[in-house]
């Protein structure tokens, strides 16, 4: 038995919808019914009544329900306690961030966060989103800083971890600057002549956000693919380089845009906004956590809106 498995098992009891669920989890929904089976058969019930719609427990799952919170709940905590215990060359919290974060928001919110707070020894991690967050779940970092938007929410159990908001992220196109002036180059693009596309792969964040904005637009986008990539700072490099179009989260492109090497393009409805959110394990009390996320919580006085980390960088940045 997987611990992946009961919290499967727990987010479609939450939401009890198999697709939403596997989206929140951030696997294919074959990939998340496969796991649901995989935990019946290891219990030797059926957890889940497939034969009606929405989805409802069984007997069996509802009794399940209670001892699978109450399990995971024990485990993350003696594993929280243990790391306590163990001896720790350093005192540096480990952040998992995102990759696109890293890069871009992490340095220039950490240098604020110094100013105000102190020196905050840390060890980033890099990943994907669905690894950073499985390393929170899992007990493999002391905080997670990731996206959230309500369209493409980052799911964890609020009685088990608790987030503040750090800011927002404006996601834009751009253009490169030797084409600021070109027509066709214009969002929407026409049929004829398809604006040059660098776009982000199948299984990112950004490229759920940016499907969004395309969904949401009044009118079709006419883009035409030039290049794929899972980051966002390869997309950017394509972007200097004039290979096209990308949507970019502006503060990776702050730099840039102040420089004039790129331009924005497209009017609102081509943009969107994402909150910056910071979570922990509660039970993870390590001193160290504690004391910085008590100033977190408590700098701007609201324990779930600490001080703007944007607040005094290039105005190119936000919206």
């Amino acid at each position: 038995m997987e611990l992946k498995w009961l919290e499967d098992f727990l987010s479609l009891a939450e939401s009890g919808s198999f697709s939403r669920s596997a989206e929140q989890r951030h696997v294919s929904q074959p990939a998340f019914s496969r796991r649901i089976r995989a935990l019946e058969a290891w219990l030797g019930v059926a957890l889940v009544d497939r034969s009606t719609y929405p989805t409802r427990l069984t007997e069996a799952g509802e009794a399940f329900k209670g001892p699978a919170i109450d399990l995971l709940n024990r485990l993350h905590a003696a594993r929280a306690q243990v790391r306590g215990h163990q001896a720790i060359a350093s005192d540096a919290l480990v952040v998992a961030v995102p990759h696109t974060l890293a890069f871009a928001f992490f340095p220039a919110w950490l240098g604020r966060l110094k100013q105000s707070f102190g020196e905050v020894p840390t060890r980033l991690v890099a990943g994907n989103v669905h690894d950073v967050v499985m390393m929170l779940a899992e007990g493999g970092c002391d905080l997670l800083l990731c996206y959230h938007h309500p369209a493409h929410p980052v799911w964890l159990d609020p009685a088990r971890f608790e987030g503040l908001s750090l800011g927002v992220e404006h996601v834009r196109p751009y253009l490169p600057r030797q084409h600021a002036g070109n027509a066709n180059w214009q969002l929407p693009g026409t049929a004829r002549a398809p604006i040059p596309f660098l776009r982000y792969g199948p299984n990112t964040y950004l490229r759920r956000m940016v499907d969004t904005i395309l969904d949401r637009a009044s009118q079709p986008a006419h883009l035409a693919l030039q290049y794929e990539s899972d980051m966002a700072e390869s997309l950017k490099a394509m972007l200097l380089a004039g290979h096209g179009l990308a949507f970019l989260p502006a503060s990776a492109v702050s730099r840039e845009l102040a420089r004039g090497e790129v331009v924005s393009a497209g009017g609102p409805e081509w943009s969107l906004d994402m909150e910056v959110r910071l979570y922990r394990d509660r039970a993870n009390r390590r001193p160290e956590l504690n004391r910085l996320w008590n100033h977190l919580a408590t700098q701007a006085g609201h324990p779930d809106r600490p001080a703007d980390p944007y607040k005094g960088v290039a105005p190119q940045g936000h919206a």
